[in-house]
């Protein structure tokens, strides 16, 4: 029986912002050479995936937490925000001082400012990862990356698909949902801050779980049959529409709850352990 995997990127492929464990390189290939159809399902731009995620080979591709979907070079999944929404959502950043990236199917565009507030920080916090990643056994160099954005002022607002917040108040998630309103998707971001927080706005109804269905119907295939793996936020509705949800090793306790199945770590051979049980390799 044919199945389909649908993995997470950051966190679940990707560590560090450039390292993969070779085995999940192995299993991903060795899953599609078994008649398998594997897919990402990333928060991410499409236009912001590694170039190394992407050499691994993939049967397609959603993006920005389920705005976007492509298969062999066509968007199958297409639901931006109207520029209302937008505005709405700027116009709460700029009133908070709030410093914020917006996403679209092509790129990542940044705010004034966050970069220069955000690069000495993840600077820091990329180096100290890197000396735990060392102790693993990992050959890696601390990075100083920061998403790849461009000037805010070249956006096209008619294909924003999201936001992207680091605030200074530690109560942004929840306070933004109720001012913004029910009309939009608030949930906790992954990057790690000292203080305040960090969240991603997106429509209400467009998530991963939305577009693994939009995608599932195109292919005629049972969400029964249908595995997702994650580790963050954002896969919480991938893990409520697929038949088997399978939580990282390094994700937080709760997700791993919501989960039920939980495989290892990152860079522990999660992806390609998670496969080897559910008996795609």
């Amino acid at each position: 029986m044919t199945r389909i995997a649908f993995l997470d990127v950051d966190g679940t492929i990707l560590e560090h912002g450039s390292l993969i464990a070779p085995s999940t390189v192995t299993a991903i290939r060795q899953a599609r050479a078994n008649g398998h159809l594997v897919w990402l399902c990333t928060g991410r731009a499409d236009g912001d995936i590694h170039p190394d995620v992407r050499a691994i080979g993939f049967d397609g591709a959603i993006s920005n937490g389920g705005a976007y979907a492509t298969r062999d070079g066509e968007l199958v999944v297409q639901h931006p925000m109207h520029r209302d929404d937008v505005a709405a959502i700027e116009q709460y950043f700029q009133a908070h001082g709030i410093h914020y990236f917006l996403q679209t199917h092509e790129a990542v565009f940044a705010s004034a400012g966050i970069e220069s507030m955000m690069r000495e920080y993840v600077r820091e916090r990329l180096a100290r990862r890197a000396a735990e990643i060392a102790a693993l056994g990992h050959d890696v160099e601390p990075t100083t990356s920061i998403p790849r954005a461009r000037p805010l002022a070249d956006i096209d607002r008619d294909r924003v698909a999201k936001a992207v917040f680091v605030s200074p108040a530690a109560d942004t998630v929840t306070h933004g949902a109720a001012e913004l309103g029910e009309r939009f998707h608030v949930i906790p971001g992954s990057i790690p801050l000292p203080g305040g927080s960090n969240g991603e706005i997106g429509l209400a109804g467009v998530t991963k779980g939305s577009a693994i269905l939009e995608v599932l119907a195109l292919l005629d295939l049972d969400p029964a049959d249908a595995i997702g793996i994650g580790d963050s936020w954002n896969d919480v509705e991938m893990f409520e529409v697929v038949g088997t949800p399978v939580a990282m090793g390094n994700a937080v306790p709760e997700l791993q709850r919501l989960a039920g199945r939980v495989t290892t770590s990152v860079l522990e051979d999660g992806v390609h352990n998670a496969f080897a049980e559910l008996g795609l390799i």
